[in-house]
């Protein structure tokens, strides 16, 4: 029989995506203690059930992708702007795709505003109301409030709209930076980021026939299948070897390899990829601690892991990094001088403080950079855009 603590987990894992919860409500749905409750909905936040967000609470979120570690979900992006939601609560677990920075035309910023898209504009209602129809969800800087006709679209497509004080380059610099330090904290792959989890595998029991396995291998062209207890711990794995000229009614624990390798979650990518050349397999048993079955981890899944690790780069690109590429010294003149695109704007038009913060920092940078390899002169800078 469950314990308590796991009824809970059980209770949160089948509410619906986007669903509200708290200590109380718990308790009092499953008439436990709220000291329990609270003790549950924390183990659910570490396994990915929940995500607790500042000023809006506790909710069931749907857990990422370990492919998509360089995205950013829309709950993610209000606490990294300490932004209000202003509407669609409940598709802030989903992950934004791109973010697009709405300082052109309607017509041209549409062309850029699709589906899973960071609109991040000012006061523009129109434009907040065909982004939300195009499925991208809203973030409104300068501390804008919008229409209540476009808060009821957020629901309706629950997509979220999100308000902060920040002026628009300010935060894609915040949104960036955050992208980038994902992408820098995952140098390193494990298995849990890519193996083929439990719901998408096919295995055997100790009392399947080996004409189990023929039904298997017809269905996933498959060789090799975990073998589970009723306790779902691995107990063997049997492969097309190890049916061959045997009987169709013979159980696959007559003739499976006991005592198979496998991997745990926290077993790096490389170390799993090693493995599977030495000893010539396709496929490894994903356990746990206690030797139950929570996936498989394929040739396939490790030759898209060390992609996607290729993808990482070892020197990330954020909009400062942009400005200080745009930014051009004339020696002969003495001058400084930039290009600014209307990324570079606030809501008003004129250039972004962030963005002037930016370039200061950069010009006395390189100042000083000249000074430090020649002679201390008297000169005067001057700075155009």
């Amino acid at each position: 029989m469950a314990t308590k603590h796991e009824q809970i987990l059980n209770y949160i894992e089948e509410l619906p995506i986007g669903s509200k919860i708290s200590v109380r409500l718990i308790a009092k749905d499953l008439n436990v203690s709220e000291g329990t409750a609270y003790r549950a909905i924390k183990e659910a936040e570490n396994i990915g059930f929940v995500s607790t967000i500042e000023r809006v609470g506790t909710i069931r979120i749907e857990k990422k992708k370990k492919e998509n570690i360089e995205k950013l979900t829309f709950a993610e992006v209000v606490n990294i702007v300490d932004g209000q939601v202003l509407g669609g609560r409940s598709g802030l677990h989903k992950t934004l795709n791109k973010f697009v920075i709405g300082a052109m035309k309607l017509e041209a910023m549409m062309r850029y505003t699709d589906k899973g898209s960071l609109l991040i504009v000012g006061n523009r209602v129109k434009a907040q109301e065909k982004a939300l129809n195009a499925g991208a969800a809203i973030l409104i800087t300068g501390g804008f409030d919008t229409t209540d006709h476009v808060k009821q679209l957020a629901d309706q497509y629950e997509l979220p709209v999100i308000s902060c004080s920040y002026d628009t380059f300010t935060v894609a610099a915040m949104i960036n930076r955050a992208i980038y330090d994902q992408l820098i904290k995952k140098e390193i792959i494990i298995v849990d980021d890519i193996y083929t989890p439990l719901d998408d595998t096919f295995v055997l029991k100790e009392g399947d026939t080996i004409a189990k396995w023929y039904a298997l291998n017809n269905e996933t062209k498959h060789s090799r299948y975990p073998v589970l207890d009723d306790e779902q711990r691995v107990v063997g794995i049997v492969t097309s070897k190890d049916i061959i000229g045997k009987s169709d009614t013979l159980r696959v624990d007559k003739v499976m390899t006991k005592h198979p390798i496998s991997v745990q979650t926290t077993t790096s990518l490389a170390s799993a990829a090693h493995t599977m050349v030495w000893q010539g397999i396709e496929l490894l048993p994903v356990v746990d601690e206690h030797n139950v079955f929570q996936g498989v981890i394929t040739r396939q899944d490790v030759i898209k892991g060390l992609q996607n690790n290729q993808r990482q780069p070892q020197i990330g690109e954020t909009i400062d990094d942009i400005v200080q590429k745009q930014l051009h010294y004339d020696e002969e003149l003495s001058t400084f001088s930039t290009e600014i695109t209307p990324q570079m704007t606030n809501h008003l038009g004129s250039l972004s403080y962030g963005v002037f913060a930016s370039l200061m920092t950069e010009v006395c940078n390189q100042i000083l950079k000249q000074q430090k390899q020649a002679t201390w002169s008297s000169r005067i800078y001057r700075f155009t855009t």
